[in-house]
């Protein structure tokens, strides 16, 4: 079996991260698995990166789709809110390469690919018997173009006066946006997407959106190589980072460490007022470098792609603090699980499904940042529960979480596909 993996990047963000983290687990079980992105940062000779056409017609074509999408969402540079995540249109400039490009396969999985994949040409494109598995990270595409819609809930009803757009028009581009989903999604049988949604909150909104609601969901979280993501020993994780050994560590990671949803400013108004643990040092990782105006000390790593590094870091820290205020799945968790530090987050989307009270850590009511100082301060006063909490957490990964486990369960979903054995990516594209 053949299977293609779209993703807009290979290693860089924590979406594509789970998606290169499927690839390289169904490779390991022997299947022919290869991934075609618009960015390649890996040196993984199985990842390939789209080459833009080069013939005229092509070109101008790709030049003038640019200028549209780009001139549609320019009108709404001054009315849109600060501090938000992109805002992602169904179309895309690669429509005509992808779809030249596209090798033969049996399978195709789309995972992250807003700006890669143009709806409309790439399911138009495909031949009648292929079926296609697109495993949702956020909400973006159920959405009129947000990738976690805030609370707003529009995208039950499809849109428009968004207010990621600062927009009071109901048919603005969000509405615009999620019409050309519907009647992509409606034209298709149902038989020939699956949706794999990485945890149960993203799995209800799938099936309650009118966009994606006739098709069939499976859910299978994300995983993760436990031989890289694996406790290293402390006081040597602190050295090599410069960190205090007596300290108690907390550590944050996002991917922007400056979007509002990652929830920074609440770990900070909490860490203002958290008078009873003292010698505290804060460790941030990821891009843009946060503010904490207070006496704590803090470090900012910045990015960080080596994993194995990133494991030394995890380790390093007494507790791993996670204040999305919406959140899919939270790779971040399951890294700093697996490396065996306890997680404090909020119990919102997919976190409660790796955050197991008094288990693996603790979960507190979203937003609220006084719930979040009392937890972190109960863990790091507790330093025999962390200690049992890291064992735990080390323990559920390796039961729950680990390539080899999931990875069947992805090889199992597409062994059942429909007629798999005609499929064929590369006819009729």
């Amino acid at each position: 079996m053949k299977i293609i993996h779209l993703s807009k990047n290979d290693i860089k963000g924590g979406a594509a991260r789970a998606a290169f983290r499927v690839h390289t687990s169904l490779r390991r079980l022997g299947f022919d698995s290869t991934m075609l992105v618009v960015n390649r940062q890996s040196d993984d000779p199985s990842v390939t990166a789209i080459t833009p056409s080069m013939d005229l017609a092509t070109r101008l074509r790709r030049r003038l789709r640019r200028r549209q999408i780009l001139r549609e969402f320019a009108g709404y540079h001054a009315t849109r809110p600060t501090g938000l995540e992109p805002f992602s249109d169904d179309r895309s400039a690669h429509a005509i390469d992808l779809v030249r490009q596209l090798p033969p396969c049996d399978i195709i999985t789309l995972h992250w690919v807003a700006g890669f994949v143009d709806y409309q040409s790439f399911f138009s494109a495909l031949p009648q018997a292929t079926t296609v598995v697109w495993r949702l990270a956020d909400m973006n595409v159920i959405t009129g173009g947000c990738h976690y819609d805030d609370g707003c809930g529009k995208f039950l009803d499809g849109c428009g006066q968004c207010p990621q757009l600062g927009s009071s028009d109901p048919l603005d581009l969000s509405k615009r946006i999620w019409e050309r989903k519907r009647l992509t999604f409606h034209s298709l049988n149902p038989s020939r997407l699956h949706v794999i949604a990485n945890n149960n909150w993203i799995a209800d909104q799938s099936r309650k959106s009118p966009l994606l609601g006739r098709f069939p969901v499976t859910v299978i979280p994300n995983m993760i190589d436990t031989d890289v993501f694996a406790p290293r020993d402390q006081y040597f994780a602190r050295d090599v980072l410069g960190v205090p050994k007596d300290a108690k560590v907390l550590l944050f990671a996002a991917d922007s460490a400056t979007n509002k949803r990652k929830g920074f400013a609440i770990l900070a108004e909490a860490l203002e007022g958290l008078s009873e643990v003292g010698n505290i040092f804060l460790l941030s990782v990821g891009g843009g470098k946060p503010i904490l105006d207070s006496r704590i000390q803090h470090v900012h790593l910045g990015h960080i792609s080596n994993d194995r590094w990133l494991s030394l870091v995890y380790s390093a820290a007494d507790v791993f603090v996670i204040p999305s205020l919406q959140e899919s799945f939270g790779n971040t968790v399951l890294e700093a699980m697996a490396c065996g530090t306890p997680v404090v987050g909020f119990d919102v989307g997919g976190i409660p499904d790796l955050i197991r009270p008094g288990i693996t850590g603790q979960l507190v009511p979203v937003g609220d940042s006084v719930a979040l100082r009392h937890a972190i301060t109960h863990l790091l006063n507790a330093p025999s529960m962390c200690r049992q909490m890291a064992a735990e957490c080390r323990k559920i990964v390796l039961e729950e979480y680990r390539y080899e486990l999931l990875a069947m369960r992805y090889a199992a979903l597409y062994e059942s596909l429909p007629h798999q054995e005609r499929l064929g990516c590369s006819r009729g594209v």
